[in-house]
């Protein structure tokens, strides 16, 4: 029996490889899985029914759709820890992965004795999150922001997937394709969404849930553009 599990989920190979050499010297025998993409992520958890106890999750690998993969995964898996690493450090960011469920948030920056205590403290049921100066406590945030985290955990993964591509701008039949369902079903999830967010239209959702996209900083854009 490995002494844990963890969870890399990063679609950079060389962030993976530094996790992973992390991971082992903090946590010596234990049991590391990896994946490129949040699809094959949740593939990853399901292939240990579910034992995982702790994943390491970054915000911009394909599938994700920002924190809207982050709401999926704790959905599916509400006894799993989530800690998001993500080359985003603003205070804005860090206050959503907070309200939206994550039990950490990791800079790709900070360094590996800094990851590793991160992850020790989450493992051993507290929270990590990272000092950002005096200014973090009172960053920005929507007033309703509380609210609105509260009335999308409450979408059912299925209303999630659909969620995830009417804020992408995709029709009714182009969602239906990809969920291999009935363009009439992708409708019924598109009504209840619009009751559970109490909204009342597909433009207000696309407004609200953009509060769930996190662009990746240019860098990771380009190298995803050239790669």
């Amino acid at each position: 029996m490995p002494a844990c599990t963890i969870l890399i989920a990063d679609d950079h190979p060389l962030m993976r490889a530094a996790l992973r050499q992390t991971v082992a010297q903090a946590f010596p025998g234990a049991l590391i899985l990896e994946a490129g993409a949040f699809d094959p992520a949740m593939e990853a958890i399901e292939s240990v029914s579910g034992a995982v106890d702790l994943i390491l999750l970054d915000l911009h690998m394909p599938g994700m759709n920002g924190f809207i993969g982050l709401f999926l995964m704790r959905g599916q898996y509400p006894a799993i820890p989530v800690v998001i690493v993500s080359a985003l450090e603003d205070p804005a960011t860090v206050h959503r992965a907070l309200g939206y469920g994550a039990s950490g948030f990791v800079p790709k920056s900070a360094p590996v004795e800094r990851i590793a205590e991160a992850l020790r403290t989450v493992l051993d049921g507290g929270n990590w999150f990272p000092e950002l100066g005096d200014g973090f406590e009172d960053a920005p945030e929507e007033q309703d922001e509380p609210d609105f985290a509260a009335r999308v955990a409450t979408l059912t993964p299925q209303q999630l997937r659909v969620l995830a591509g009417i804020t992408a701008g995709k029709l009714n039949k182009q969602i239906a394709f990809e969920m291999a369902v009935s363009e009439a079903t992708v409708k019924a999830h598109v009504t209840v969404i619009l009751r559970k967010l109490g909204l009342y239209s597909r433009t207000q959702v696309i407004i609200a849930a953009g509060r769930l996209v996190v662009e990746p900083p240019r860098e990771e854009q380009a190298g995803r553009a050239t790669g």
